[in-house]
């Protein structure tokens, strides 16, 4: 497939088959975005597992010092009781019965889901639409608890959640290609120690295989493992 002008511009500034560490990577990453809007950096972490196992699955939360850089639209679905709580911590929906119906008929106009463990009955029959969308609570992340507040809070102010997929990859946002550098590395190095934490003692060799950084329509840099997950 023939290479575009910006693809071929972005891919003269650096060398693609090279590594680099992540402060490095993060600059290049930020001077060969060059789309009118602020697009997103990513980082994707292969890793030496078999997510097949569920002994080998890993998935968790962190949260991003300086955040994500996106406005995150966050729903709850809690009892009346809650209600304030929620809306005074940022939430941009709050309510129960409404939006599970809503929900039924197609909406999914948000970025996280947060619930009560009583109300997880009648959101849990919301599983065939949200599961596939990654938008259903779970008490692992943190979008099940009792404590609406601080999980809007949190969710607000840069927490995320991540999980290794099928082909054994973690992909997650680390901020905007208008973030300073030092912001992309501290957030980059955050989440990759978070994973590095999360190791699974059935997991044999090597466990970071690869670490890749780029934007949204940038190709991608490659980073040295050693940089960031000793």
């Amino acid at each position: 497939m023939a290479l575009t002008k910006k693809r071929k511009e972005a891919l003269s500034k650096y060398n693609y088959s090279g590594i680099y560490t992540i402060q490095e990577a993060s600059k290049i990453v930020k001077d060969i975005a060059s789309s009118k809007f602020d697009e997103s950096v990513d980082i994707a972490v292969r890793l030496g597992v078999d997510p097949r196992k569920a002994n080998q699955m890993v998935r968790g939360t962190v949260s991003l010092p300086h955040g994500t850089g996106k406005d995150v639209k966050v729903l709850v679905l809690c009892t009346p009781d809650k209600e304030a709580e929620a809306t005074e911590a940022g939430a941009d929906y709050v309510g129960l019965d409404e939006y599970v119906t809503k929900i039924k008929g197609g909406w999914t106009d948000v970025d996280v889901i947060i619930t009560m463990p009583s109300c997880m009955g009648k959101v849990g029959a919301l599983g065939r639409i949200l599961g596939p969308r990654g938008l259903m609570p779970n008490p692992k992340t943190g979008t099940v608890t009792m404590d609406v507040a601080k999980a809007v809070s949190d969710v607000k102010s840069g927490k995320i959640d991540f999980k290794v997929d099928k082909y054994g990859i973690i992909q997650a946002a680390v901020g905007k290609a208008s973030f300073e550098v030092d912001k992309l590395v501290d957030n980059a190095s955050e989440l990759i120690q978070t994973i590095v934490k999360l190791k699974p003692s059935a997991a044999k060799g090597a466990y970071i295989k690869s670490i890749s950084m780029s934007s949204t329509m940038s190709p991608g840099v490659s980073v040295d493992t050693k940089s960031v997950s000793a």
